[in-house]
């Protein structure tokens, strides 16, 4: 059993799909052309945004993020020690420098109580990273920012469909992205992202970076830049064969995230209760207007990578999510950090792993998962 596929769900679209390919091909524009344009609508509608920038990943979705929201040489962003690499590697490609912070043990995202221990003279903005199933505590961490005079942006790579108090994430503060790599709630065939943004001037920005810096030609949605080539961008432009995949699938997407939190709920159900288990999911209430997305069932467990090889012996396919902190990556040794310095992202990577979900993912195949991890906690627990 793969950790991850969707080859029911390509089976069943395909129809879809290959009909929105075919225009592609006949149209003959294979980059930013009318599917992307119709991609970028929908998502808009979708999310409540006013704008949404197609790119053509998301990592480069928080690169020209931040240096479309004015990020300089030499300015700090807060960004949490435990998510994927990308949260940080982007504030050093846009020429930034991420400060660490420690986590929440229950959202796994950035603690708004850090902000206030690890801002500083230098430190301009505020970059939280919603994991697995739901979003950062946006209001406090907006109050935290605010004290401090930094401007928030969201790692909402993960995070389509997930909602705070009727906002959806990436639109809580200057703006956020969305990635589509193929395991994302919403998948393409390859790598594609996304920006969002309710400001004018950053969604300006981003389609002519996007572009080489190219704003005459190219946005004809944001009016006011006239120049061939006022700055240097990069190509991110996002292929309209991926546009065409992601709207097909855009079609289920609620059907996808309903059929994510029944799957959840079954585990939850099943899983309760084993010895050796430390966490399970628990979404935290934020009130009126606010939904969580089961993009990834993470467990807490002692002896993570026993499990691992249990589960592997058993032909079941798994995934650690983070297993280095991101300030004990060796990318980042020349900010010397050590171990201990932030004891709750280290514990989350050592002891978190993921179980297959996804929405081809049978009940009968997740009882099979879960009565893997049934045998593997019992006989740990009578050694």
């Amino acid at each position: 059993m793969p950790f991850f596929t969707q080859a029911r769900t390509f089976d069943q679209l395909w129809p879809q799909i290959s009909a929105r390919v075919e225009e592609v091909f006949d149209n003959g524009k294979f980059s930013h052309g009318r599917q992307v344009a119709e991609l970028e609508r929908r998502l808009a509608d979708y999310t409540g945004a006013r704008f949404a920038v197609a790119v053509n990943s998301g990592t480069d979705a928080l690169v020209l993020l931040l240096r479309a929201a004015g990020l300089q040489p030499g300015d700090e962003v807060v960004v949490p020690a435990y998510s994927f690499v990308s949260t940080a590697t982007s504030v050093v490609l846009a020429g930034g420098r991420p400060v660490f912070a420690d986590i929440d043990p229950v959202t796994y995202a950035l603690d708004p109580s850090e902000v206030d221990r690890v801002a500083g003279t230098h430190t301009r903005f505020v970059l939280p990273a919603h994991l697995f199933c739901q979003m950062a505590q946006m209001s406090a961490l907006s109050r935290a920012a605010a004290r401090h005079g930094l401007t928030v942006l969201e790692d909402s790579a993960e995070a389509i469909g997930m909602r705070q108090v009727g906002v959806h994430a990436g639109l809580h503060g200057l703006g956020g992205v969305l990635s589509f790599f193929p395991t994302k709630t919403l998948g393409a065939l390859g790598d594609a992202g996304a920006v969002l943004t309710d400001d004018a001037r950053v969604a300006e920005l981003v389609s002519g970076l996007r572009h080489h810096g190219r704003f005459g030609r190219t946005v004809d949605n944001f009016p006011g830049i006239s120049t061939e080539t006022a700055l240097v961008g990069t190509n991110s432009k996002m292929d309209d064969i991926q546009a065409a995949v992601l709207l097909a699938k855009l079609n289920r997407l609620d059907d996808d995230i309903a059929r994510r939190a029944r799957l959840a709920a079954a585990y939850r159900e099943r899983l309760s209760g084993l010895p050796g288990i430390v966490a399970l999911p628990r979404v935290v209430d934020s009130g009126p207007g606010s939904g969580a997305v089961f993009y990834v069932y993470l467990i807490e467990v002692e002896g993570r990578d026993d499990l691992i090889a249990h589960l592997t012996e058993r032909g079941i396919g798994t995934e650690t999510y983070d297993p280095v902190p991101l300030h004990l990556q060796p990318c980042f040794r020349e900010l010397g950090h050590r171990p201990g310095d932030f004891p709750r992202a280290e514990a989350a990577a050592e002891r978190a792993l993921a179980l297959p979900l996804y929405p081809d993912l049978s009940i009968r195949e997740l009882d099979r998962v879960c009565a893997a991890v049934s045998e593997f906690c019992t006989a740990r627990s009578a050694r």
